[in-house]
């Protein structure tokens, strides 16, 4: 576990490391895979916190396993004297303000539509793309370092999901 956590700098490493192990991703499609990992990368109070129940119900039973893992583990570190309350823990590692977004962006809906289902500024649902590219190469090499051939996969798909069109266009400033 420690093997894989090391591979992971972008967000919080234990959390990613218990879904690997767990395979709470391996039996998603990439774009429910991206839109689950949004939840460790989004980091702005939103008031749609709450999980969209439009979305897929294996995306909706994935985000609900993260919040459990979430507790457990804060449970563990306050088990251990550090000093975490476990629901502000999973409170501040994961926040689902993004998830539908990311997963309308994923399937190849267009940025000026996915816009319109948040309030969430442009730069910050670009930022959080973005982001996402770097955490599914780190959940990739997680895959390859558990030998874990279709996780890899999935993850190398789901990256592909995402980089298209504006969020991975060339800065608009430099020529």
């Amino acid at each position: 576990k420690g093997r894989v956590a090391c591979e992971v700098n972008t967000c919080e490493s234990l959390i990613v490391t218990e879904m690997v192990f767990e395979g709470i991703l391996n039996d998603l499609e990439p774009a429910e895979i991206v839109a689950a990992l949004s939840a460790l990368l989004f980091q702005e109070k939103n008031s749609d916190e709450d999980i969209d129940s439009e979305l897929p119900e294996r995306l909706i039973s994935c985000c609900e396993r993260m919040k459990k893992i979430a507790i457990n583990l804060g449970h563990l570190q306050s088990e251990h004297g550090i000093m975490v309350d476990p629901k502000d823990f999973c409170d501040e590692s994961l926040k689902f303000g993004l998830v539908h977004v990311v997963y309308e962006w994923a399937l190849g809906v267009p940025f000026s539509n996915i816009c319109e289902l948040t309030l969430v500024q442009e730069g910050s649902i670009v930022r959080c793309i973005t982001r996402l590219d770097e955490l599914c190469r780190e959940v990739r090499n997680c895959a390859r370092v558990v030998g874990n051939p279709t996780l890899y996969r999935r993850m190398e798909a789901a990256s592909v999901a995402i980089k298209r069109d504006i969020v991975f266009a060339s800065s608009l400033y430099v020529q």
